[in-house]
């Protein structure tokens, strides 16, 4: 047993994380920026990437950080340096100060063209940090991660429902239910391989070659009970029209901003086969097919689609 630090805990992929350490039996501190129910194996720690008292406390004698809190979607791209570098930068040093050795940075794949949007440079840099750090890191970037609780990709689930799925430019991109990526991220936090620090792996579902855009609307149709969606690719500029009316319509709750439009229209966002995680760690044990089909059972009980 060991005792993992996690920021981001309350979020999508943090609560998995969460769950995950708990069900291997470790002890977790959690960031969390409100008050939460007690639970038992966890210690909460009030405060946010900012508090840097909060940060001290979190870390303090713990064995593994694994660093989850990020900013994914902002009308106000600075406002990504300030969670995603500045907030990094941060933990890096409460770590520092700390001796606390091991790091688990979830990244993005994102953050391989950081000339496409303000989140994919922000992660680039936090990412730059880590690895300047003197810590035994290792950074994790995940591609598109769905699962229930994901409110990213239920766009396309509830207009999967209707027959219709709107796609960006032709290309292909990898997912991962957040469940497995829960499990290499405890993994990675829990060992003690000298092969894994300081390396960087991009995991999937294990589908080689990702999926075609049209192959993922098609199985996301499947998966409400269409068993023939209409997807048409759409121009840049139609998506960045597009964006402009959700800002107009959502305001600041917009989920299409210009940013992500950005690396929505790059053709290829699948995860490198010389980037997986070592199969003797960790292996991928949900397929798309199948979660995707168990993500839009979740949904329908919620009451989300």
């Amino acid at each position: 047993m060991t005792t993992l630090a996690i920021t981001g805990a309350t979020g999508f992929v943090g609560s998995a994380v969460l769950n995950e350490a708990l069900a291997q039996g470790h002890q977790v501190r959690a960031l969390a920026r409100r008050d939460q129910a007690e639970r038992e194996g966890v210690t909460w720690v009030r405060g946010d990437l900012s508090d840097t008292a909060a940060l001290a406390a979190l870390v303090a004698g713990a064995d593994a950080v694994i660093h989850v809190a990020g900013l994914t979607n902002t009308p106000d791209p600075a406002q990504f340096e300030v969670a995603n570098v500045t907030g990094t930068a941060n933990v890096l040093a409460a770590m520092a100060e700390a001796g606390v050795k091991r790091l688990v940075f979830v990244s993005s794949l994102s953050a391989r063209m950081p000339a496409l949007s303000a989140y994919g440079a922000s992660k680039a840099k936090a990412e730059a940090l880590v690895e300047a750090s003197k810590l035994d890191w290792t950074t994790v970037r995940p591609p598109g991660v769905y699962g229930p609780r994901d409110v990213d990709y239920l766009e396309m689930f509830r207009t999967a429902k209707l027959g219709f799925v709107p796609l960006p430019p032709g290309g292909a991109s990898s997912i991962i239910h957040a469940d497995d990526l829960a499990r290499l991220l405890v993994a990675l936090a829990a060992s003690n391989a000298a092969a894994t620090k300081k390396q960087t792996y991009e995991p999937d579902d294990g589908r080689e070659g990702g999926w075609s855009h049209k192959e993922l609307a098609a199985a996301i149709g499947r998966a409400v009970g269409r068993s023939r969606v209409f997807a048409p690719h759409l121009p840049k500029t139609v998506l960045e029209a597009a964006a402009a009316a959700d800002r107009i319509a959502r305001g600041d709750r917009a989920k299409l901003t210009a940013d992500r439009v950005g690396y929505m229209a790059h053709p290829n966002w699948v995860a490198r086969f010389d980037r997986k995680p070592p199969p003797g760690l960790w292996q991928p044990t949900i397929t798309g097919e199948e979660g995707l089909k168990a993500t839009a059972e979740w949904y329908r009980r919620e009451g989300w689609l």
